[in-house]
Order: structure tokens, then sequence, then C-alpha cells
């Protein structure tokens, strides 16, 4: 590539870099032909400046001088701190120049501009399979050498991935950091939540290619298809009677164990089976009343409505929660800011922004995020799902403010 014209540049032939001031130049000079005499006296590697001795210590010493004074975390480098205090105020100074998008971190904007170039920088030498984010390669490199680097304290399971290993430990918590802003119900992972809420939105993105039938769930439609194959992997190793589905695998087994888990709380009788089944998908249910709200799923029922705007809802507690945003009720309150908010888990999500957690983790290369709408939209980057349709030129994007920008173009 040609030097910029009018630009001085190393006269060492060592980087080939151009400055646009003298003084620039200088400061390389002295950089390139230093010597590296700042030995570090643990592991023995050099570095030509002091400085850079002292930030490189503090990885054998993990000194971290630099603290948060909003949540107390500390860092060994002050521009680590710098960049953390973004999750705090909330800043976003790197912004993309294709969609708008912005940014915490360059090294964010940087992977993200990625989406639009298509680029994959980062290749696997073994499989040959190319990666956007070096991260993503490296946990992929772990298929091929079985590496398992991640161990869970509790009962000693291993993962190839952080983000697996922080998943498996809510079995043990019990933590379900996934809500679900309409009902407020929880889950333990991300991939729960997002097939709990096609409850709400309808959708089945999941097509039988025989019958045509469509399905919320990807399990779902494999338990259906084997109504056209017949298949029936599910084996009993008493009495040798196979199944098609794991559920009735698991209620048949009680016959031979006498197990009755499910006691009725009115008259105390117990059974093998939950009592209550629905009709129309068959899930079943201890109590009748969770069976009468769960059809309203199928029926469309709406039976609680409020009476200042009309709108209705399919629970209680869901008219509850919007009744508050017509008296501006706001009952909970921030105990770090004083904001107040209208329900529960609106608070939740806020308080993050003080404490800094990012519950919700992408099982594919590890990223962490506060919200969970953020790593939905993140994990668009590894499947290359485009969910939003220009209806002018038919052109699709993978988050719905690219799609507004594009649609200034017509």
């Amino acid at each position: 590539m040609p030097k910029d014209r009018g630009k001085p540049s190393c006269e060492f032939n060592i980087c080939e870099k151009s400055f646009s001031e003298n003084g620039n130049l200088t400061k390389r000079k002295c950089n390139n032909t230093r010597k590296k005499q700042f030995c570090c006296n643990i592991c023995g590697k050099s570095f030509s400046l002091r400085s850079s001795l002292t930030f490189h210590q503090r990885v054998h010493t993990e000194e971290k001088p630099y603290g948060c004074d909003i949540c107390g975390k500390s860092f060994s480098v002050r521009g680590n701190l710098t960049s953390h205090r973004r999750v705090h105020t909330g800043e976003k100074p790197y912004r993309c120049d294709i969609c708008g998008k912005s940014f915490s971190q360059n090294g964010n904007l940087t992977s993200h501009k990625r989406i639009h170039t298509g680029e994959n920088p980062y290749c696997c030498d073994i499989f040959g399979k190319s990666f956007s984010v070096h991260t993503n390669l490296i946990s992929h490199r772990r298929v091929h050498t079985g590496e398992k680097p991640y161990q869970c304290n509790i009962c000693g399971k291993s993962f190839c991935q952080n983000a697996s290993l922080t998943t498996h430990k809510r079995i043990h918590t019990g933590e379900t950091p996934n809500h679900c802003g309409i009902r407020g119900k929880s889950f333990s992972q991300g991939n729960d939540l997002t097939k709990h809420k096609r409850i709400h939105t309808g959708q089945k993105p999941y097509h039988c290619d025989i019958c045509g039938k469509s399905f919320s769930a990807s399990g779902v439609l494999k338990s259906h298809q084997r109504t056209h194959t017949g298949e029936k992997p599910y084996h009993c190793g008493i009495c040798g009677k196979s199944f098609s589905q794991s559920g009735t695998f698991i209620s048949h087994k009680r016959i031979h164990t006498g197990e009755k888990p499910y006691p009725c709380n009115i008259c105390g009788k117990s059974f093998s089976t939950k009592p209550f089944h629905c009709d129309i998908c068959g899930k079943s249910f201890i109590r009748n009343n969770s069976l009468t709200s769960h059809q309203r799923i199928h029926t469309g029922e709406k039976p609680y409505q409020c009476d200042i705007c009309s709108k209705s809802f399919s629970a209680r507690g869901v008219l509850t929660s919007h009744q508050r945003t017509h008296a501006e009720e706001k009952p909970y309150h921030c105990d770090i800011c004083g904001k107040s908010f209208s329900k529960s888990d609106a608070l939740k999500s806020h308080k993050r922004i003080h404490t800094g957690e990012k519950p919700y983790c992408c099982n594919i290369c590890g990223k962490s995020f506060a919200q969970g709408f953020d790593l939905t939209k993140h994990k668009r980057t590894h499947t290359g799902e485009k969910p939003y349709h220009c209806d002018v030129c038919g052109k699709s994007f993978s988050l719905s403010s690219s799609l507004t920008t594009h649609k200034r173009i017509h």
C-alpha cells in the first residue's frame, strides 16, 4: 500500500507506519530502537517502557488499583475502568455508520460491523470454518480437542464453554434470571424464555414437511413427526414396551415402580400422572385452575378487562400490572437511585445498570448481556436470522432499527 503523501514515515523499515506529525514519528523511532531493558522478574518477559512492565506485573500480582466508585468493581488498567463505567452511565460513544447502532466498546463496534461486511477473519485450521469473532473460534476449537476447561465446583461436571457452565449452575442454585415481561414467569435458560414468549405471540416457526402443521418449539415438531414415521425411541427396560413420547414413557415406568408423585390438594389422593389434561395439546397439570388458565392460550379468551381503556387480558395478574399504567402507580423503588417502576421485572432490569450484572449468556460465544432482548438480537450474529423485512423491496434485516434506517431510502 502506498504511503500517505506528505506524511513522514518510519525510516527503520520496521513498521512502515506513516504519521501526520513529526513528533509522533519521533516517539515511534524511540520505541523501535529502544532496547527492552525492563524485565519481569516472574516470567522473564521484557518491555521497552517501565510503565508497560508495571501494567504487566499486575497479571501476576492481581493488583487492581482502579476501583469503580458506583459498584466497587476493580481493574488493573485505567482504560478498563473507563470502559466499565459506561455500564452505569449508559454511554455508547462508538456508532456504526451503516445502521446507526451504538456501542460502549470500540471492539464491540468492530465485531458488529462484520454483520454488514460478512467478514469472518478467524479461521479454524482443522475444519476450515470461519468466524467473525475470535472468541467464537476459541470455543469452536474445543470441539476438536475435547477440552472442557470450565468445571462446576458443586458436582464436578465440565463444559467447553463458560456460558454452558453458567447455565448449568442454575440447576443447583435454582436461579431463574430470564423473565417474561407479560406474565412474569421466570426461566433458568434464555432459550426457554424465547419458546415461552411464543405462547403470547402465537409464533409457530417449525413446520412439518409432511402435513404442514406448525409448532412453536422444535422438540414438539420432532415428537409430532413420529406420528408419521411410527418411530418409538423410548424403550422400557422392564417390560420391553416402546413409546414415541418421553412423557408417556415416564408415566408408564410408574406402573412398575408404583410411584404416584402428584397429590390432590383437596382430598390428598395421589396420582402417577398429572390428572388434568389439555385436550388440544395434551399438556398436563396438577391443578384444574392451571389447566383453565392454560386453555386460554388456545381459545384466545381474555376474561379480565380494564375498566378504563377496555383492554382485555387472559390472566388477572397481567391486568393488575396494566392498570398501573393508568394510575401512574409505581410501587417498585430502586434503593440505589430512587427511581420507581410499575412492574417488578422492570425494577430488576433497571438494577443491573448499578450492579453491572449480565445474566443473559450466549451459549455460542459466551458473551453476556444485562437484558434478554439484547441477547436475542446478539444471537442473530451467529444464526444469520433476519426477521425484519422491507415491504417495498423485500430486503431483510436482523435489527428493526436497521430496517427503519433502510426505509428512508424509499
